[in-house]
């Protein structure tokens, strides 16, 4: 069995989609045998990201970070994010020549141009540049494989995600007492997420937003016809999923979408966009609608079974998201 190291900007506090998928694959790795090591800006000196001041990014973590290195003695590195701990980790396997695999989680470029007047091309400039290194790159979705492709990425390959059945699972609609249908929102509430295309839908019924962000106070305002019950984790927020009528995932610049298959595992059909994520995810006309037009695709989601979404959802495992990450590995020994 390995020693792996699994580099990260992202971490808790934070809850996002990242976040779900390292510590899932990692505790799954651990039954498997394997020893994980996480490399996080916890116990760093850390700032605010700018525009984004619920997120904290290290700062100068490379010392302690090749120590930490050295002394575990890693039979694989994957480099998660591209922030400071990701650019420290890659200096590092870079210096000593040693193998590393990276993933991609985030379409970075697309959401720095939502929050910065940076040109996209830079961004992926950069990207390309950061994972040119890696041994693989790892990605959700098809679709994410072949848009990298075309931006000019190499040893591009795709690593799907899971979903825990167990605590996402059909329970009693009767949690919430609210007028129906209840169509729900859960993540960030962000401009990257696109939320407002979501709370300016006219639907019948009742709309819930189950999360937080920077754009949380002045959406809160805005609408307040809508229910904003703020993060929710575990057994409240599978209750909050299941308990709602359709979901409905307004976001274009998702890599995947880890919420998507939470509802549907918890026998929520899904309202989204035809775009990169939901049309990797969803099964068109059985455990959701894709349409240009949100609002219909959220009504024609409502007449679908909701047993085909959980039935779906179940094929996804972390055990075999964990056992694809690990065929990828590349030995952290001298390139």
């Amino acid at each position: 069995m390995a020693r792996i190291a699994i580099a990260t900007d992202a971490w808790y506090p934070q809850v996002n989609g990242v976040v779900t998928t390292l510590e899932k694959t990692g505790a799954e790795l651990e039954v498997l045998g394997h020893e994980i090591v996480y490399l996080t800006p916890q116990g760093y000196p850390t700032i605010s990201c700018p525009t984004y001041p619920s997120i904290r990014v290290a700062l100068f973590p490379y010392a302690r970070l090749a120590k930490t290195l050295r002394a575990f003695r890693p039979d694989a590195v994957h480099i998660a994010t591209e922030g400071p701990i990701g650019q420290a980790v890659r200096r590092y396997c870079k210096r000593r020549r040693l193998g590393f695999t990276s993933s991609y989680h985030t379409q970075f470029a697309e959401y720095v141009r939502m929050r910065a007047p940076i040109p996209i091309a830079w961004s992926y400039a950069y990207l390309r540049w950061f994972h040119g290194l890696a041994t693989y790159t790892l990605v959700p979705t098809r679709s994410v494989q072949q848009l990298l492709l075309a931006h000019g990425f190499k040893n591009v390959v795709v690593w799907s995600r899971g979903v825990d059945s167990d605590l996402f699972r059909p329970r009693p609609k009767g949690f919430l007492d609210a007028p129906r249908p209840i169509a729900m929102y859960t993540g960030r509430v962000a401009v990257e997420k696109n939320i407002e295309a979501f709370l300016a839908l006219d639907l019948p019924g009742s709309k819930f937003v189950v999360g937080d962000g920077p754009d949380l106070r002045d959406l809160r305002e805005r609408y307040p016809a809508v229910r904003f019950v703020g993060w929710k984790r575990g057994e409240e927020l599978a209750s909050y999923l299941a308990a709602a009528d359709v979901f409905v995932f307004p976001s274009r610049t998702d890599t995947f979408g880890l919420v998507l298959l939470e509802a549907m595992a918890c026998g929520v059909p899904v309202a989204a966009y035809p775009v990169t994520g939901p049309i990797d995810v969803v099964v068109p006309n059985q455990t959701g609608f894709l349409n240009e037009d949100l609002r219909q695709a959220a009504l024609d989601a409502l007449k679908l079974d909701g047993k085909a979404c959980t039935d779906y959802a179940r094929v996804f495992s972390w055990r075999r998201c964990a056992e694809v990450f690990a065929s990828f590995l590349s030995p952290a020994a001298a390139m």
